[in-house]
């Protein structure tokens, strides 16, 4: 069954299993994947992308800055070169949403995922901050929290970098999991957190975790906390979740130059035209900023200018993130209605219920995610691969399936979640039947 909005992680209290009574249902449930299939449904529930109905409310964005309005608020022409740290007027609006200093944090390109790339690339040839050597010159290996990110499983394994995993929880990576094996191995030099709306599963890091990652010993002195803050502001319920300070925790614990913070406006404004952020230590910044210098004379000022003008404030972000609101949180219930009439009872499933965020995290009987990625993709209905939120796209239980019902309208959603409802119930029919 699902669990409640209060605590978005797939259900603890059994694991979903295939009971032999619905192998009894196995040709009912064939006629009408068959009729399924009849309908030619292409549907697409594979990747967290906004809306085109999202994107329709920055639309605004593309008058902006205006004829003749060339400066920021600081006097800054942005079309010239330099300003290596982003617009001071964008990054003290950000700072109040990111809860950082504003010399602290970064307004950088269009995708935090190259800041991250980088920041990686920048460890592997130079070293950070407190380490002897650049991170390539020996083995290098990361924590990875599962079900997680498949983007930063791919950073990894483009970098060679080996992962290591350990269970997601409620309240975000099992913390003594992680101490465990940071304080043994000085190779593991990182660890992949989602401090808030965790993908998939919309976990949020409690403080009394975020404080436990940044105090633990680290057998590695150069071990860094890859904070990925993606869904900081991106709330479905009025209940607007703030995020763990995990910089301030990690300079009260000791250990300033720890946590590496990234955001951005991807799922904002315009997903392939936003501002990507960068926040740590002055140390980690000076660090980022003296290796950013031979890549970069400066981000793009005018689209900065132009995010800046757009919101206005940090509190007009928030209620752009309001409206967002007003179009995703429909098509979340939905998600959860249709699941719980259909599976609630039947025992073959558990789901998150997120507060935020842009997934749900579906756990179906062990072994056979896999053949509900086939069976909904033979019925039209696209999937994001069975194994994706696992490192090298394995999931050793198969059981483990991401949801993005954000993109298609709400009808459509509607549609695709009765169909994996249906592919759910005949993978596990097949599986008892065995």
């Amino acid at each position: 069954m699902s669990t409640s909005a209060a605590a978005p992680v797939p259900s603890t209290g059994s694991t979903p299993v295939a009971s032999p009574a619905l192998a009894a249902a196995l040709p009912e449930l064939r006629a009408r994947y068959e009729e399924l299939r009849s309908r030619g449904l292409r549907l697409d529930l594979t990747r967290g992308k906004p809306s085109a109905e999202q994107l329709d409310l920055a639309e605004p964005l593309l008058a902006l800055p205006g004829e003749g309005v060339h400066t920021d608020a600081d006097g800054t022409d942005v079309r010239n070169y330099g300003g290596l740290l982003g617009l001071p007027q964008l990054r003290r609006m950000f700072a109040e949403l990111l809860d950082v200093p504003v010399d602290q944090l970064l307004a950088l390109g269009n995708a935090s995922l190259t800041l991250m790339h980088d920041a990686i690339a920048y460890a592997m040839l130079w070293g950070v901050p407190g380490g002897t050597e650049p991170w390539s010159r020996g083995p290098v290996k990361f924590v990875c929290p599962v079900p997680g990110y498949d983007r930063h499983f791919a950073l990894c394994e483009a970098f060679g970098i080996e992962m290591v995993t350990v269970p997601m929880t409620p309240d975000g990576p099992d913390a003594e999991a992680v101490a465990a094996l940071v304080a043994a191995d000085p190779t593991i030099k990182g660890l992949w957190a989602v401090p808030t709306y965790a993908n998939p599963d919309g976990a949020v890091v409690a403080e009394a975790v975020a404080r436990r990652l940044v105090s633990m010993p680290a057998a590695a002195p150069d071990f860094r906390i890859f904070w990925d803050n993606a869904y900081a502001i991106h709330h479905l319920t009025e209940d607007e979740v703030k995020t763990a300070n995990a910089i301030d925790l990690a300079a009260e614990a000791g250990n300033p130059d720890r946590v590496l913070m990234f955001a951005s406006t991807s799922k904002v404004s315009f997903a392939g035209a936003g501002v990507a952020f960068f926040a740590s230590s002055p140390a980690n910044v000076a660090w980022y900023t003296d290796h950013l210098k031979y890549q970069s004379i400066g981000p793009d000022k005018v689209n900065q200018l132009r995010h800046a003008l757009f919101f206005g404030s940090a509190e007009g972000v928030r209620e752009h993130m309001r409206r967002h609101r007003e179009i995703l949180a429909p098509k979340f219930r939905a998600v959860s209605e249709i699941l719980a009439e259909r599976l609630g009872d039947q025992g073959v499933a558990s789901w998150t219920e997120p507060r935020g965020g842009y997934f749900v995290s579906l756990d179906v009987v062990p072994g056979t995610a896999s053949r509900v990625v086939e069976l909904a993709k033979g019925a039209g209905i696209a999937l994001t691969p069975a194994g994706a939120t696992f490192p090298y796209g394995k999931d050793p239980d198969d059981r483990n399936i991401r949801l993005a019902p954000s993109m298609p309208p709400l009808d459509e959603v509607r549609v695709a979640m009765d169909g994996v409802a249906t592919c759910v119930l005949l993978a596990a029919a097949e599986a008892a039947a065995e």
